[in-house]
């Protein structure tokens, strides 16, 4: 059970932003499969809305609905002392996503969300992880396709290795997958932040606390091809390595010298050069304004792919690992990452921090350091593939 007992709160879980896109496929997912007695609501600043949305919702009458706003720093106090768990799907989160934040350190309330910007969560670490910790509140960012399937996928790969010895993990992601207005918005906000996203990264070093005796790293790769997957490999400048690196840290399971590397895995040489150029462009577009305005109106926030593109969709995440003396390959595999997925992934960490014995922990923390097993072993019976491809030994260096 969470820290919190039930009788706490009046509400187990509320899902904020349960309106949008992503929003309103966790709702859809905890209401066909949340247990029976779980008390939850749905949350946003359009009560009419969110009263829509409980109609269309199996069970929806026992399902609460709570206005709040992020420009109403009251409504989140409330919303968090109302919970034991919040989930916010509301982005891009370095622009509306530290008042719940904060509310929730204070209130002792734990936290989720689908954040996949570096910025938002060093900003977070450095104001808000030591309120957390005197609440015993757990701030889990990064609870979707960024980043679960990455972090507790090298988890559940470290755990195929021996224990105590220095070990290496490089992940390759691949994904036939189309993207929402909130993803758009997100990245391109996030792209067009490059300073403030360094200097964020820079406040938290001076704060964050050094590993003694240890060492956890992940460096960016350089572009190859990977004959272990058969696939080109271009390192991916996401969220993910950062927050692998991060469970590395925490967890002595890791061994005495963890690295891990992060790629895209492109079968084709033209389509991995197509997609430099693609992104290189989009990162040049977002430092102007008109190009940056231009292309978010391509695609607005709470657009998104329909149920048929989504379940032509898939991603798969393979690992290749060694230490001790033994090569081990992974997957972790799985349908539409950005939205069918991700709502499962939020809603099952949601579900798991309300109610599942997992290991003491408080402050910013990850999914794997906060509900490792837990977490897995619930996205397994949910559908997600965590697997075992091959193990051997290792006859060369690693590359």
């Amino acid at each position: 059970m969470s820290r919190l007992n039930r009788t706490d709160r009046p509400y187990d879980l509320v899902l904020f932003g349960a309106t949008g896109f992503v929003g309103a496929l966790t709702a859809e997912y905890l209401a066909a499969h949340a247990p029976k007695d779980l008390r939850w609501a749905v949350a946003g600043r359009d009560a009419r809305k969110l009263e829509r949305l409980r109609e269309r919702l199996p069970g929806g009458a026992d399902v609460g609905v709570l206005r709040a706003d992020v420009a109403e720093p009251a409504s989140l106090r409330a919303l968090a002392e109302h919970a034991r768990v919040v989930a916010t799907t509301v982005g891009p989160y370095v622009l509306y996503g530290e008042e719940l934040v904060a509310a929730c350190a204070k209130a002792g309330t734990d936290y989720l969300d689908l954040t996949g910007e570096p910025e938002f969560v060093d900003l977070t670490y450095v104001r808000h992880d030591a309120r957390a910790r005197e609440t015993g509140a757990r701030l889990v960012h990064a609870c979707g396709f960024d980043s679960v399937p990455h972090d507790l996928g090298v988890y559940f790969t470290v755990g195929q290795l021996p224990e105590g010895v220095p070990l290496t993990v490089d992940g390759y992601v691949t994904a036939d997958a189309s993207f929402s207005g909130g993803t758009l918005a997100s990245a391109l906000n996030q792209f067009a932040r490059g300073r403030h996203l360094l200097a964020a990264a820079r406040e938290r070093g001076r704060h964050e606390p050094r590993l003694m005796g240890r060492r956890a790293a992940a460096p960016t790769g350089a572009p190859r091809f990977a004959p272990e997957v058969g696939a080109w490999a271009l390192p991916l400048p996401t969220l993910d390595p950062q927050i692998v690196r991060r469970s590395a840290k925490a967890l002595d399971r890791y061994g005495p010298d963890f690295r891990y590397r992060h790629y895209a895995a492109v079968r084709r040489l033209p389509v991995a050069l197509g997609g430099v150029v693609a992104v290189g462009a989009v990162l040049a577009a977002a430092q102007l304004p008109p190009a940056r305005r231009w292309l978010s109106n391509r695609l607005r926030p709470g657009d998104g792919p329909s149920a048929e593109q989504r379940a032509r969709s898939s991603f798969a995440v393979r690992f290749v690992a060694e230490g001790g003396g033994r090569r081990v390959f992974t997957e972790v595999s799985g349908g539409d990452p950005g939205y069918d997925e991700t709502a499962k992934m939020l809603a099952e960490a949601a579900l798991c921090l309300a109610f599942d014995d997992l290991p003491p922990t408080a402050g910013q923390v990850t999914t794997a350091q906060a509900m490792g097993d837990a977490l897995t072993g619930r996205l397994r019976a949910a559908g997600i593939t965590f697997r075992v491809a091959a193990t051997g030994s290792v006859t060369s260096s690693p590359v």
